[in-house]
């Protein structure tokens, strides 16, 4: 067996000078492992050579003079307890160096008032800058970070996400149902979900509560859009429109949105630039549409076919608004579009209340009357109201298909419109819900 502690103050003090005055690195050893590696500047260093799993390893025990020979001794056999032990001495510092680093970080954090690593809403907010924001529009990842701000992380955002479980998720949830926000309360588990199977993925925790509170939460009482499917109603809507004696832009908002099936949101943001008064057409951009992030940055643009009243209704629109971007500005600034609530509370003046018609509901006013009775196909009224389908070719297919039936429809829409409007006699078949 090889000796072990051979080495000397006395010697190891030549054995620098000897590599100071060659200019030389020179090695000297003390057994078990321990060498002393010394360069031509002075300086030495204390290694520990060992084998561990068959491998073979090498471990910093200090500078000398700095560690004398009594120190590194000791740190040699100290790091051979941990070897017969089953320990890699060089993994336990590293991990022990990483869990350092990660305390420092966390007090780091919460000296400025932020969640630690682990946390729930470290790892939800992880989520949302990585994941998120990466697959939904700006405004649905915007509500989704309200929602968790709000509703999630004051009560479990400190805490570790490997720590919470279905019961401490739920108790969460049951504040915003005592509120009577049951949809939201919905969205919130949804979202809590998502974070944490990203936290599964990232090693975070290894289990998600959430899926198991699908029947825990109070059912969401579905509710269609207020709107009048009536011929006969539909026709005094149409006569209040003619006659209201509001902002001339608002009265042409209200009768393009019987005309053009479009969204309400798609309708206010509606620009100059998309449309060919000549040419008869509306051409809606990808990103205007309600579509995932990705149709709105690779699909293709939404066409609508003007009928002549729609056009004739923009040409006296033209004049007044023109002159700016938006084809219904802000009856404050022309800077912005037209506000949400300008065509509800317009039909609330005309005396519509929330449960007779909506804004959106002029869509399932077209959608039904279209089909009931004009006869259209289903499938080309599906493509006019931009509806998804299940498959990105029936996607292609919707788009790029019925331009020509769409045309023809929206001029017969238009026309069915005027007939009511002007009190034609309609028969008052039996019609579904929109």
């Amino acid at each position: 067996m090889a000796t072990i502690e051979r080495l000397t103050d006395k010697a190891i003090r030549a054995a620098m000078k000897a590599a100071v005055s060659v200019g030389k690195a020179k090695a000297i050893g003390d057994g078990g492992g321990l060498v002393l590696e010394m360069q031509p500047t002075g300086a030495g260093w204390w290694r520990l050579r060992y084998s561990f799993d068959g491998r073979e390893n090498r471990l910093s025990l200090g500078t000398y003079p700095e560690v004398a020979l009594a120190d590194a001794r000791q740190r040699r056999r100290d790091a051979l307890k941990q070897i017969a032990a089953g320990t890699d001495p060089s993994g336990a510092r590293k991990a022990g160096k990483t869990e350092r680093e990660r305390q420092r970080a966390a007090q780091a954090l919460a000296d400025a008032g932020l969640p630690g690593p682990g946390t729930f809403e470290h790892v939800a907010r992880e989520w949302l800058a990585t994941v998120h924001e990466a697959k939904v529009s700006a405004g649905h990842a915007e509500r989704t970070r309200i929602r968790l701000e709000q509703d999630a992380f004051p009560w479990i955002g400190r805490r570790p996400i490997a720590d919470i479980e279905a019961p401490d998720l739920l108790q969460c949830l049951r504040r915003v149902e005592a509120r009577g926000a049951i949809e939201t309360a919905h969205r919130v588990k949804d979202a809590c979900g998502q974070v944490f199977r990203y936290g599964i993925a990232s090693g975070h925790c290894a289990r998600n509560p959430a899926a198991d509170l699908r029947d825990a939460l109070r059912p969401v009482q579905s509710r269609h859009h207020a709107a009048i499917v009536d011929p006969k109603r539909g026709g005094e809507l149409l006569r209040d429109i003619l006659a209201y004696a509001g902002h001339p832009v608002t009265r042409a908002a209200l009768s393009l949105s019987a005309l053009l099936l479009l969204r309400p949101g798609e309708l206010r943001h509606m620009e100059w630039t998309w449309i060919d008064l000549d040419g008869a057409t509306l051409t809606v951009p990808g990103e205007v549409m309600k579509r995932s992030k990705a149709d709105k940055a690779n699909g293709a643009p939404h066409v609508v076919p003007l009928a002549p009243q729609a056009v004739a209704i923009l040409r006296e629109l033209h004049p007044l608004t023109g002159h700016g971007r938006y084809v219904l500005p802000s009856l404050l600034t022309g800077e912005r579009c037209m506000s949400e609530n300008t065509v509800r509370g317009a039909l609330r003046r005309m005396g519509y209340g929330n449960d007779d018609m909506t804004a959106h509901g002029f869509r399932a006013m077209a959608r039904t009357m279209i089909a009931e009775r004009l006869g259209i196909a289903a499938e080309v009224i599906e493509a006019q109201l931009a509806h998804a389908v299940a498959d990105a070719l029936g996607r292609a297919y919707n788009r790029t298909q019925y331009l020509d039936q769409r045309r023809d429809m929206m001029a017969k829409w238009a026309d069915y419109l005027d007939k009511l409007r002007n009190g034609a006699d309609v028969l008052a078949f039996p019609h579904k819900a929109a």
